[in-house]
């Protein structure tokens, strides 16, 4: 039986993800399952009206983290707490209730529109799904959200292939606070625009967040996109959040080799992240308690490959052993910075 929602504090966060973990299990084809542990033990605090940018490489985890928050992924271990509920021991029938609150912007504007339908049709769906307004106002209501994210009501009578990228992603920003959420998962919602586009996007994106004070988590690979739009960075790698905090203080004062790795290489425009280690040389004789980022890191020590580091600090945190100086790492952070 699903948990009834309570009133939401109005303090604190709005979600809270605890120790999350989630293994997908594939068969190899001598018929033996492998497990592959796409998220390992993450934490994150989202609160209300805040907008958290989750960073990191092509595979780190970030997507799969947002789509375990909206319930797409089941966690094999740990909680997401919400409105007094853990989400993440309900059925496909226990997250019913909690549908409304929670809702995805997609990379790509085209495939997430059904091409039959007019824009009109696809808005009217959630509102009348939801019961957000009365059945006699939902094409008022339309005409309004188009209105809002910059559109006009014409464009309802339009069909997906009828509009641009800019425009199309639009309609989604539109559908996606129709039905007055408290979080939404904005999956490199920006990455296939245009950059002049692309400035418009981010910008209606800050002023929906700053008018309905949604909580907004943004994935991204792009840092100058999260540092423009993001209250707070997580840096992911391999399914771990490695470093989080203000985003000043992430580029400002990175913490982890990892983060600092991330920003050389935007301010160089290399891509992989590079590495200064000797992989080839490293054995680890537990990797399942090593550091995930040991064989790449250069300030690796021997209790890197013997112990795995955990998130510590204040409102800045993260996991590493042999952290960077805020001497050593305030000059080239600095340069990314204006990169």
């Amino acid at each position: 039986m699903a948990t009834e929602p309570t009133s939401l504090p109005v303090q604190g966060p709005a979600m809270q993800l605890r120790d999350i973990v989630l293994d997908f299990r594939t068969r190899s084809g001598f018929g033996q399952d492998k497990v592959f542990r796409a998220l390992d033990s993450v934490s994150l605090d989202i609160g209300p009206g805040e907008v958290i940018g989750l960073v990191g490489e092509s595979g780190s985890g970030k997507t799969t983290l947002g789509k375990t928050m909206l319930g797409v992924h089941r966690p094999t271990a740990g909680q997401i707490l919400y409105r007094g509920a853990d989400l993440a021991n309900l059925s496909a029938r226990g997250w019913k209730p909690f549908r409304r609150d929670l809702q995805m912007v997609f990379q790509d504007p085209l495939s997430s529109f059904n091409p039959r339908f007019t824009l009109g049709s696809s808005l009217a769906l959630p509102l009348a799904l939801h019961d957000v307004v009365p059945k006699k106002q939902i094409p008022d209501e339309v005409a309004s959200l188009l209105t809002r994210v910059g559109l006009t009501p014409e464009h309802a009578r339009r069909y997906p292939h009828e509009l641009s990228g800019g425009q199309l992603q639009r309609v989604a920003i539109a559908r996606a606070i129709s039905v007055k959420p408290r979080i939404i998962v904005a999956d490199e919602a920006v990455s296939k625009l245009d950059v002049s586009v692309r400035a418009q996007v981010l910008n209606l994106l800050k002023r929906m967040n700053r008018e309905t004070g949604v909580g907004l988590v943004f994935i991204t690979h792009d840092l100058g996109v999260a540092r423009f739009l993001c209250d707070r960075i997580a840096v992911m790698y391999f399914g771990r959040i490695v470093e989080q905090g203000p985003t000043e203080a992430i580029f400002g004062d990175p913490r982890h080799p990892y983060t600092l790795s991330l920003l050389r290489a935007r301010q160089h425009g290399r891509t992989p992240v590079a590495s200064d280690a000797d992989e080839t040389a490293l054995t680890i004789p537990d990797p399942a308690r090593a550091c995930h980022y040991a064989p790449r890191c250069a300030r690796r020590t021997p209790q890197c490959i013997a112990e795995r580091p955990v998130l510590a600090g204040g409102s800045h945190t993260f996991a590493c052993f042999n952290p960077l100086s805020t001497q050593a790492a305030a000059a080239p952070a600095h340069a990314a910075m204006k990169a």
